[in-house]
């Protein structure tokens, strides 16, 4: 399992990668992707939505269920994923790459403070 170092993680399986002074991108995790199976299809937020740390902001299906995807810190939605659409595999393919899902411009960067390394996302990963 991956679990890069630059990235930080929420206990819902979401990755925020830093990107500034105040924006942050999104994607599911190499672990949550994995337990989805194959990805079938997103639906991601509009352009300039605000999101809600910890609230459902997206939703991803797979050839298993549907799943919502939740923002990780607070803000503005700035810049979507549109190579999604046609797509959706590239979460599977390359998660912490190509398969991104948003960027947020957070209201707040203390937020990310409340999310976890990748050593304590690492230990979540290993007693599910």
């Amino acid at each position: 399992m991956n679990f890069p170092e630059d990235l930080f993680y929420a206990k819902t399986h979401e990755w925020a990668k830093k990107e500034g002074e105040n924006k942050v991108r999104i994607g599911i995790t190499s672990h949550a992707q994995n337990e989805l199976g194959d990805v079938v299809y997103v639906e991601l937020p509009a352009l300039d939505t605000n999101v809600e740390a910890g609230k459902a902001c997206a939703v991803i299906e797979s050839v298993k269920a549907a799943y919502d995807i939740y923002a990780p810190v607070s803000g503005k939605v700035t810049e979507i994923n549109n190579d999604l659409g046609n797509n959706p595999q590239l979460v599977n393919e390359d998660p912490y790459g190509k398969g991104w899902f948003f960027v947020i411009e957070m209201e707040d960067p203390q937020l990310l403070t409340n999310l976890m390394s990748n050593k304590e996302y690492e230990e979540l990963c290993q007693t599910k």
